[in-house]
């Protein structure tokens, strides 16, 4: 090859790899979408919106322009995937900045499709806080608006149940209020995501997006304990109500455990239990020998170097029966010989374990010495006691009872004298779990509509928070759940975050 051809086909193989280079380094920038299939802009725009999920926070940024959405057409941005049948959508939305209008809109959104005027329902969140559940009932037609009391919303819910969408927004802390819009025809696969739009084509505007969750509920026929949905192993900071999902599963995960070196998780799901390392995110089996059809009441003692555990023992007619190991694994050591019996608590001390069992037709709290022997009644009444836990100075038993018609919080002293009731109100609160610095206490709240005796799987529930001493809780996580969301003490041992799972099916995963 001559000389001067051998330059020109150098520069021409530089050129080349750089070209690859360059592509590769576009190609690894391109913003994550999440859980979304696509970003787009809808309607005749005069800026590019975007959309980029931040894997670490897991929050949502999008900047979308156009002049509105409202009459027979609309200019915004949106973040979407297609789903059918019955979906709830939630998130906690901000605007980054005070926005050139003051009638700049961010929300979520259900859409007939990406035309501008195309059929739709929102809830929307303007700049200066007013909030409204908007619709176009049919392609071109003119948007109307059902607005709420509720300003500037912490959290909003948009929820499609056979044929109606109901919206609802709250106050972090406090209940949902909620509209809704009844019969609608989107059709059955629709659009769905979060859309910002300026109110002003010239402009872009920025919103955030947290906690952000779509979840596709249980079939209404689901068989509890024999059918199950998906579940999302969850953490949350309880100061800011900031959450995170460290895994997705289409199984049933149950009642994480915070490990005491605070670098792992514990959860049951098939009758099995499973470390969760929080750096690395691996999953490895726990060993319990013959112990394989393990229930959601385990609980690791305060020393950090044993756990109790609830398993259906073949030798006792498959009934739960409740046995002690190293934490690390080992061979379960039978402590309650009759049963059901279902562990919920060790003692400050790690010398008694407490726990709810049948005995004599009805359920009350007892406590058996750790190393066993016998058991001793702390509760007697004919309506279900359950869910006992120590406090951690040992002083106080906190438990929850139906005794006064709906299921509330409890406390008593460790011999079972002076029974108080905590909470007083129309949900039903279970599983009282004290923060390990002995401050505050978190349990989960289901609706006035179950069997004050049930803790159902997969219903609108919430975890609320309040200080030991006494106080008016707050509501710190909306989620789809219930039982095995938070069966056992699940706070981080600094006392800021707790564990547990949400639910919502996963026909696309692949475990």
């Amino acid at each position: 090859m001559e000389s001067s051809q051998l330059v020109s086909y150098r520069f021409l193989t530089t050129i080349l790899a750089f070209t690859i280079i360059l592509c590769s380094c576009v190609q690894k920038e391109k913003p994550s979408l999440g859980m979304f299939v696509g970003s787009t802009d809808v309607g005749n725009v005069k800026h590019v919106g975007s959309t980029n999920f931040d894997e670490e926070s897991q929050i949502y940024t999008l900047k979308g322009s156009g002049y509105n959405m409202w009459f027979d057409r609309d200019e915004f941005h949106f973040a979407w995937k297609k789903l059918s049948g019955d979906f709830i959508l939630r998130t906690h939305p901000k605007f980054v900045g005070e926005g050139a209008d003051p009638h700049q809109k961010m929300g979520l959104i259900i859409r007939s499709g990406l035309d501008t005027a195309s059929a739709y329902v929102d809830v929307a969140v303007h700049g200066d806080g007013l909030t409204s559940l908007q619709f176009r009932k049919a392609n071109g037609d003119s948007t109307e608006e059902i607005s709420t009391e509720i300003n500037d919303p912490d959290v909003i819910q948009l929820e499609r149940i056979d044929g109606n969408i109901k919206m609802s927004v709250a106050k972090f802390g406090d209940n949902f209020t909620s509209e809704t819009l009844e019969s609608i025809d989107l059709g059955d696969e629709v659009y769905v995501g979060l859309f910002v739009s300026s109110h002003n084509a010239d402009v872009l505007e920025e919103a955030k997006f947290s906690n952000f969750r779509i979840v596709i509920p249980a079939e209404d026929d689901f068989t509890p304990y024999q059918d199950y949905i998906g579940s999302n192993l969850e953490v949350m900071d309880v100061e800011t109500g900031d959450r995170k999902i460290l895994h997705k599963s289409k199984e049933s995960l149950q009642a994480p455990n915070w490990h005491p070196n605070g670098k792992s998780l514990i959860y049951n799901s098939n009758g099995l239990l499973y470390n969760f390392e929080l750096e690395s995110r691996t999953i490895t089996e726990l060993n319990t020998d013959f112990a394989t059809r393990n229930n959601n009441d385990h609980v690791i003692s305060f020393d950090g170097t044993k756990m109790g555990i609830s398993h259906h023992s073949e030798d006792h007619d498959g009934q739960s029966i409740i046995y002690t190991l190293p934490l690390e694994g080992g061979t379960p050591k039978l402590v309650t010989n009759q049963g059901p019996s279902y562990l919920h608590g060790w003692s400050a001390d790690d010398e008694y374990l407490i726990y709810t069992a049948e005995r004599n037709g009805q359920y009350d709290i007892y406590q058996i010495p750790a190393a066993g022997g016998e058991e001793v009644q702390l509760t007697d009444q004919p309506t279900l006691d359950d869910g006992s836990e120590y406090s951690p100075g040992g002083e106080s038993i906190y438990f929850n009872s139906v005794r006064t018609g709906t299921m509330e919080i409890w406390k008593m002293k460790p011999d079972g004298s002076d029974q108080e009731q905590i909470t007083s109100d129309e949900y039903n609160n279970w599983f009282p779990h004290i923060s390990p610095d002995g401050k505050w206490m978190v349990y989960l709240a289901f609706p006035d509509d179950i069997d004050p005796s049930g803790h159902p799987f997969y219903k609108h529930v919430t975890l609320k928070l309040m200080p030991v001493d006494g106080g008016e809780p707050k509501i710190i996580a909306y989620l789809y759940g219930g039982q095995g969301t938070i069966n056992v003490p699940s706070w981080s041992p600094d006392s800021k975050k707790i564990a547990f799972v949400s639910n919502t099916q996963y026909p696309e995963l692949v475990d």
